[in-house]
Order: C-alpha cells, then structure tokens, then sequence
C-alpha cells in the first residue's frame, strides 16, 4: 500500500478565479494587483504551500514551483474551470509573501522587476 500525500489544509476555500477587468496598457504590477485584489485565496495557498515545504526540510523555494503546485491543487479542488494563473504575476507574488514573512526571504531567489 502506498502512502499518499495529504491535502494542504483550506483546499475548500478555493474558489473560481475571477479575472480583473483587461485594460490595454496596463503595467504588470497594476494588472497584479487587480489580480490579487479578486483573488486573495491565492496568497494564503502560496504562504500554506511555502509552510509545508519549509517543515519538510526545504532551504530553497522556487515560486514557480509554488505555482505548478497551485495549479495542480486547483485543478484537484474544481471541476471545469481552467486556472489561469499569470507567469507574469510570479515576482510580485513572491515579493508579497517575503514582505508579508520577512523570516522567509532567504527561501527565494528575488531578481530584478523587468516592467513596473
């Protein structure tokens, strides 16, 4: 018998992701933000994953990993409704979660923002 891995708590509140309003020349870091705004559920499964990969031993943390877990999670907890995640949102995410957790900065690589 294999052992499977036990869902993260609050998998039941994630909910549809509501897509913000497409405004044409919006800055990524304004398009985030309309993102987060409808989205908070989004953070607090980023912040739970980085909990759990911190208590099983992890010293490094790739957000991209974060979002492919997400992404897999979501489409575990929904049925029909593609996740649409931005790539694009991936710097600020991990931005908020370090400015949120100051005791986890040394978890990610922060690189440069290349549009604001």
């Amino acid at each position: 018998m294999t052992h499977l891995a036990q869902p993260l708590p609050g998998l039941d509140d994630i909910a549809p992701l509501v897509a913000p309003a497409n405004v044409p020349g919006q800055s990524i870091q304004a398009q985030f933000e309309a993102f987060h705004h409808l989205n908070p559920w989004v953070l607090r499964h980023l912040e739970s994953l980085t909990r759990d990969a911190i208590a099983k031993g992890f010293t490094r943390i790739g957000i991209g990993m974060l979002f492919e877990l997400l992404r897999y999670r979501y489409g575990e907890a929904t049925r029909g409704d593609e996740f649409r995640l931005n790539n694009n949102y991936r710097s600020r995410y991990v931005r908020l979660i370090v400015d949120r957790h100051p005791e986890w900065s040394g978890l990610f690589e922060l690189r440069a923002l290349r549009a604001a």
